[in-house]
């Protein structure tokens, strides 16, 4: 399908996408408020809450890949609706969950129709803008991204604390059904790059071994069958790397990263920030629930605080990185969120809530500077033919480094806490682990400042002197 030919068909596509994306950032954060009461129902401690979170992270970021592939063969556009689909049916399965096994399998399949809608939406925005126009269309929807995550905590806090936290699923419910009908009336035709090529299925298992066993070994570090794991995931991914060099039509060009350097660099640091950033909302939200004593609802409103100055910044840092340099903008982002880090290390039992909301400004301001330009960079940096191998590596390196973060948070928790629910005799524990989390992932943050900094000195010292 070529582009639409003028702006309302172009903005009629781009309505949908950003109501697409509403919903699973909204699931997340929103969900966020309601883990207590979810353990508290399901008597699950603080490692199997946390896998309600994880498993979600684990299978939404394994599938994007190959499915971007089959989408760029069958059509992005038949992919991206039976993503929606396969969402709202585990809502529904989520929002009926009668013990925490349940709610796990239901957030297992929404990770799976997440990976779907992943996979295309970003391909087919870019497919659907032209140049001049697609850092901004990219902005509007990393814009939503963040206001569905900052209305997430206020509304969810709110149908939590008065309906109950089954409602989450209800409102996601009515989302997709709205997108749905909005697929039928103003998606026509189909947008498809490479229907000719053969889908490379042993490579697509291979990938999603390698990344299924790394990811969930990484959760259980520092036990033996986690160590075990991470190595067998490592070695498949030798592999795999060294197959699918060889092959025609790779289900994932792997050469792409080390021949494209602005590639390479830029989804190297989108996933370092996002493995040293995602937990921060899940930290926060039991921090305030349970060291300051604030209910859901008041919880929601300081979270929402972070989200709301990223959906400011996201379309502005957007269209700046159509003018500008857009990995300065990046690195500079990456930079105020390591700053920020570093201010939560003097959370403790009195911190007072202004604190904790001015330091929310400082990274919302981070993560909009990084975030719109950073995906610039990635799908500005391909050719057409890998739009969709290049969205779904994006989003892949966002969910692996969400898992990764969560990895990482369970890991420390299970170690200074242990496997057992969060009450007042663990507070101080659970205070420690909070401390030790944020000290990881400011050290990884100022790694990822440098990678973005040294590719952005690299790439500029290649383009003023090619032969060197």
């Amino acid at each position: 399908m070529d582009t639409p030919p003028n702006s309302k068909s172009r903005n009629s596509v781009l309505f949908i996408i950003c109501l697409a994306t509403t919903l699973i950032p909204f699931m997340g954060s929103a969900m966020n408020l309601a883990l207590p009461l979810i353990a508290k129902e399901f008597s699950l401690n603080a490692i199997e809450l946390s896998w309600v979170v994880s498993i979600f992270l684990l299978s939404s970021a394994i599938l994007p890949v190959p499915f971007s592939k089959l989408a760029d063969r069958i059509g992005r556009k038949k992919i991206f609706t039976l993503g929606i689909l396969v969402f709202v049916l585990s809502t529904f399965i989520c929002g009926f969950s009668t013990s925490g096994g349940v709610m796990i399998i239901g957030r297992l399949m929404q990770g799976i129709g997440a990976s779907m809608v992943f996979a295309t939406n970003m391909a087919i925005l870019t497919s659907v803008f032209p140049a001049n126009e697609r850092g901004k269309a990219l902005g509007i929807n990393t814009a939503v991204v963040y206001i569905s995550l900052s209305s997430g905590p206020f509304i969810g806090g709110i149908l939590t604390q008065n309906f109950g936290w089954r409602s989450i699923f209800w409102v996601s419910i009515g989302i997709g059904i709205l997108v749905l009908l909005g697929i039928l009336i103003f998606f026509k035709g189909e947008w498809k790059e490479t229907k000719d090529e053969t889908f490379d299925w042993k490579g697509a298992f291979l990938y999603g071994l390698g990344l299924s066993t790394l990811l969930y070994g990484f959760s259980n570090l520092p036990s033996v069958i986690g160590f075990t794991l991470v190595a067998v995931g490592l070695a498949t991914f030798t592999y795999f790397i060294s197959f699918e060099k060889r092959l025609a039509s790779p289900v994932l060009n792997v050469r792409l990263f080390w021949e494209n350097k602005v590639f390479g660099f830029a989804t190297s640091a989108a996933l370092i920030n996002y493995a040293a950033t995602y937990a921060i909302s899940f930290l926060l939200s039991l921090y305030l629930q349970y060291i300051k004593g604030l209910n859901a609802q008041h919880a929601g409103f300081v979270l929402i605080v972070q989200p709301v100055v990223q959906a400011i910044m996201s379309p502005i840092a957007g269209k700046w990185s159509d003018q500008t340099d857009a990995r300065i903008l990046a690195t500079s982002g990456m930079s105020l969120i390591v700053i920020g880090l570093v201010l939560m290390l003097l959370l403790n039992f009195s911190t007072p809530i202004y604190f904790i909301i001015g330091v929310s400004v400082i990274m919302g301001i981070g993560f909009g500077l990084f975030s719109s330009p950073n995906v610039n960079v990635i799908m500005g940096s391909v050719e057409k033919r890998y739009l969709g191998m290049a969205s779904a590596t994006t989003n892949t390196m966002r969910l692996a480094g969400q898992a990764f973060s969560m990895g990482i948070t369970m890991m420390v928790i299970s170690l200074l806490v242990g496997k057992v629910k969060i009450t007042s005799d663990v507070l101080p524990q659970f205070m420690t682990s909070i401390h030790t989390i944020f000290i990881i992932m400011a050290v990884l943050c100022s790694i990822g400042a440098y990678i973005s900094w040294t590719g952005t000195k690299i790439i500029a010292e290649k383009q003023f002197n090619p032969e060197s």
